[in-house]
């Protein structure tokens, strides 16, 4: 199945099934696209909200992508501050060794996980992709670009 998006609230549908949507908030906060990345080959969530939040996720979609707690840079902020597709993940370089060492444990082995030293942190503000494409902001560091390509 191929899982589609959509930003608030969060709306999750299968072109195989029939259309739902799910409604999500972390805490008080609608805003699901911040504590959360959703991609076609895995999911992430913040680490330390409500479990609520992650059950949500975890119902809807753990039996076809791995669903992973987790915090970048020891904030709970995983959709402002990555980005990926089914191929790959970047993250900032406020990320941590043992958060790096987590992402790469439980997502898929096909994935892969690239820290890039970026002076816009918030990859997620800066960097829009699915698996074909990417549109990046104009101040994007060229070696970004490059990991992009």
């Amino acid at each position: 199945p191929v899982w589609h998006v959509c930003s608030s609230p969060l709306q999750l549908w299968c072109k195989a099934a029939p259309l739902m949507a799910v409604r999500a908030a972390f805490e008080s906060s609608s805003e699901v696209g911040v504590f959360a990345r959703l991609t076609n080959s895995y999911c992430l969530t913040a680490m330390g909200g409500s479990e609520n939040f992650h059950s949500v996720f975890e119902a809807e979609l753990s039996q076809h992508i791995p669903v992973i707690h987790a915090s970048v840079g020891n904030t709970r902020i995983v959709g402002r501050v990555t980005v990926g597709n089914k191929n790959g993940l970047l993250v900032p370089s406020i990320t941590t060794d043992q958060e790096l060492q987590h992402l790469r444990n439980l997502l898929p082995e096909n994935v892969k996980v690239q820290k890039v030293e970026e002076r816009l942190s918030a990859l997620g503000n800066c960097i829009v992709c699915n698996d074909y494409v990417a549109l990046v902001h104009t101040d994007l560091d060229r070696e970004t670009e490059e990991f992009i390509a």
